[in-house]
């Protein structure tokens, strides 16, 4: 997310935390939260009259303090007091406040993948051998629990963990605000999707299917903001939220920097079904079913224009369209990336940053550009030529206003004002916890991808299994390496060796080897994309020296965010066993040697497909195309159009230590959809259904202009085949009527995981809606669903069992 200058602004911005005296506008914002003043003491809240006597002021003259009033009708007070020049001191990431009126600096940028990370100058870890309240608050806190990452976390397919790791996030982030050691909003989750798999930012996604992506959000976000009580309201920008989540990065953002194009000049020439389809779906979900407070948009162009800049997108769709109920913040320097790196249309910093404004930008994170002599941020973009856009006219102090509104609104109902009385209890006691820890350990667990077991290889019985010999780059992973990006301390931190160690001795003698590697944050990061998809070659030389001394068929664990061709260990007869472990955090070594020993049976199944290293060679990293494109020879991407040879594992791929076998009562379902009006939309036909003139007379409805009232009922019976229960992931995918042209081969319209004891079986239901489940986007960028026969597949993560049955959709005009 950020800039190249990332480090020195968090140099800068951890002396920017150590200060604890009020500075004028002009200057360096002070502390990171509101709670310590000029004088020392501690407040919750900015509405203290305390605090506003210290300022030598008093709050009773000031109604925005006056918590029995609407939040609008504040805000609108707050924004009246402030002049021009204070509010365009407020539009960026480190805003100056007002101490005139009583409003206090605050710092927007806080970060929270995969736990609260130490990314952003709001959040400050103290130092191990700081003494109590070193940095800032009463008391030290050194870490926070660290969550395998994203990608891991989406292998699960549990939306009741992605929700519970949200609100464990947000419970230590609210502890760490009252300590005066973070603050309240949150840029996170990165919900791109993951078009190619040279891109170096999988690690930190769901993956690579749009509904997933959508569904990690909607749950992460609500575990993130919603308060018991406080879930749905009347009026959504007065409902209160724990704390603020924004998914990034819109839209249509993944390419950072492959063969000198970089994400900062790179223009994504994307259709309009692309759009609707792919690029757009999970932020839709993210605002529309989870109610995030923010979003982020992306450095790059979206068919020539800025996305920061794209009043279409920004003003157009998230607000008239979804109904966004927040603010909108810069990626960080995007902003001034329209100036120095795009140049677009010639802009001066003045025309860029009224420009995004007048588009819908609220926020603009950009503190990494200017700094001075000591590393300290100076401004950020819109701050340092806000007062000129205003001056030329090129923005209207009306324009600042709506910005401001929606910020300063998203920090009342986060009770930045009036605190929140049922988190003002939370401090250091609540970081780290027992519990905490055990759903890292748990979901770490959950999303370890069983990719081979030859021979049923694992798992080893430590009874049996007395040593083991450990090899590979990844067997005392450094805390980047199990961490990933975007991360803080954590809690504790535990290597694939010791967690192996807990189990048994190891030793190199040992007929039985377990070897560690994948790739690390040289290779794929924020700011790099792959060259290729294969293994460090050391690595594959070292894996199969290793295989061929072997007395037995060793076991390989793979620690990577995207996929790695590893068909040599796939087909390679002395490699017993292949796990992928991903990025899989703090508690990472337990995870993996608890399903090495048995102690738990992995039932992750892959968020994303894994390609043969070809597949690069076939189609450049800047072809946004999804369908494939005959005339260059591209073969399609992801899951849900790829027609090429054979992938090496496909989305939803996973095994089991046993068997699952599936079984339906549905043997087929037919549903009649009215069509509003008689207003039939058309529909892409293949060539041969075209020409013999079978289309039907009415081929489509709108789904915008239907109630999508309609459902399909089914149950899935899962049945454990052997003497090992586990967790299974039912995935159900819709396929559309195959006369229908350039549409998905099939899509994800649901999925559950579910426990099924040894021997035992367990019945999932689903009732899948019409409209969003069977709901194509024709060329035209219409979602529509298709009149003719489609079909749910229930398809096993080992391919071994799957069950099937059409649905026919007749349109009754």
């Amino acid at each position: 997310m950020a800039s190249p200058s990332r480090l020195l602004a968090t140099l800068a911005a951890t002396f920017l935390l150590c200060t604890t005296t009020a500075i004028p506008i002009a200057a360096a914002a002070a502390t990171t939260t509101v709670n310590v003043t000029s004088f020392g003491k501690s407040y919750g809240k900015v509405c203290d009259s305390g605090r506003f006597a210290e300022l030598g002021l008093d709050m009773s003259s000031f109604p925005y303090c006056n918590a029995s009033l609407p939040y609008a009708d504040r805000v609108r007070d707050l924004i009246g007091w402030m002049t021009v020049e204070e509010k365009v001191s407020n539009l960026g990431d480190v805003a100056r406040g007002a101490p005139r009126v009583g409003l206090p600096p605050y710092k927007w940028w806080s970060e929270a993948l995969h736990g609260i990370s130490s990314t952003g100058p709001a959040t400050l870890f103290d130092d191990l051998r700081s003494r109590a309240g070193n940095h800032s608050g009463r008391a030290t806190v050194n870490n926070g629990t660290v969550f395998a990452n994203v990608i891991n976390t989406a292998a699960s397919f549990n939306e009741t963990l992605w929700k519970s790791i949200g609100q464990v996030v947000s419970t230590e982030a609210r502890a760490m605000y009252n300590l005066g050691k973070g603050g309240l909003t949150y840029w996170s989750p990165n919900i791109n999707i993951v078009r190619d798999p040279r891109w170096g930012r999988a690690l930190e996604t769901p993956g690579e299917d749009p509904f997933v992506a959508g569904r990690y959000a909607v749950n992460f976000v609500r575990g993130m903001q919603d308060i018991p009580g406080h879930v749905t309201a009347a009026d959504p920008n007065s409902r209160p939220i724990k704390t603020s989540a924004c998914c990034k990065h819109y839209a249509a953002y993944d390419v950072d920097d492959w063969h000198n194009h970089t994400r900062f000049t790179y223009d994504a020439r994307v259709t309009a079904r692309d759009m609707a389809e792919t690029f757009l779906r999970p932020f839709e979900m993210c605002v529309r079913d989870g109610d995030a407070s923010a979003v982020m948009c992306s450095y790059n162009r979206v068919n020539g224009v800025p996305a920061c800049a794209d009043a279409r997108l920004l003003t157009g769709t998230l607000r008239g369209e979804w109904g966004l109920h927040g603010y909108v913040v810069s990626d960080c320097d995007a902003v001034r990336v329209m100036v120095d790196n795009a140049t677009w249309l010639g802009f001066s910093g003045a025309d860029a940053g009224a420009a995004a404004v007048r588009a819908g930008l609220d926020l603009d994170c950009g503190e990494n550009w200017k700094v001075d002599e000591n590393g300290e941020p100076l401004a950020d973009f819109l701050t340092a030529y806000g007062m000129a856009a205003v001056a030329e006219g090129k923005m209207s102090e009306a324009d600042v206003d709506g910005a401001l509104r929606n910020q300063l609104m998203t920090l009342m109902r986060l009770g930045y004002f009036d605190n929140i009385p049922e988190f003002a209890g939370l401090n250091e006691t609540d970081v780290c916890t027992e519990e905490h820890r055990g759903l890292a350990l748990d979901g770490a667990k959950q999303g370890i991808v069983l990719l081979k077991n030859h021979g049923g290889r694992l798992p080893l019985d430590p009874k049996e299994t007395l040593a083991v010999a450990v090899h590979g780059p990844h067997a005392r992973a450094p805390e980047k390496v199990m961490d990933g990006d975007y991360t803080g301390p954590p809690c504790r931190y535990v290597t694939p060796r010791q967690g192996i160690s807990n189990h048994v001795k190891i030793s190199h003698r040992a007929k039985t080897a377990i070897y560690f590697g994948g790739i690390n944050l040289h290779i794929e990061r924020e700011g790099n994309d792959r060259e290729d998809i294969l293994l460090p070659r050391n690595q594959t030389e070292e894996i199969l020296r290793f295989a061929k001394a072997s007395p037995n068929p060793i076991i390989l664990v793979i620690l990577s965010g995207g996929g790695i061709d590893i068909s040599f260990a796939q087909n390679h007869p002395k490699i017993g066993a292949i796990l992928w472990a991903g990025y899989p955090g703090g508690e990472g070594g337990n995870a993996i040697a608890d399903v090495i020993f048995g102690r738990y049976n992995p039932g992750g199944r892959l968020p994303l497909t894994w390609y043969k290293n070809k597949y690069i060679k076939q189609i450049p990293m800047t072809s946004m195309e999804f369908r494939p494109v005959p005339e260059h020879g591209y073969p399609g991407r992801t899951y849900k159009f790829y027609d090429g040879p054979d992938v090496l594992y496909p989305f939803g791929y996973g095994l089991s230590y046993t068997k699952f076998l599936y079984n339906t009562t549905t043997t087929g379902a037919a549903v009649t959809v009215p069509v509003p009006g008689g207003h039939c939309k058309g529909l892409s036909y293949k060539p041969s259904v075209a020409a013999a003139g079978a289309a039907p007379a009415c081929q489509a409805v709108n789904v915008d202009g239907h109630a999508c009232a309609e459902t399909v009922s089914f149950n899935v019976t899962v049945s454990n085949a052997g003497g090992r229960a586990g967790a299974h992931v039912v995935l159900v995918y819709t396929a559309p009527p195959p006369e229908v042209d350039q549409a998905p081969i099939k899509q994800v319209a649901a999925f559950q995981r579910v426990f099924v004891p040894a021997k035992g079986a367990a019945t999932v239901p689903f009732a899948l809606n019409v409209c969003r489940a069977f709901g194509i986007v024709e060329r035209t960028a219409y979602t529509v669903v298709p009149s003719g026969v489609s079909r749910v597949i229930v398809e096993n993560g080992d391919a071994s069992s799957s069950v099937s049955f059409p649905v026919k959709i007749e349109l009754s005009v």
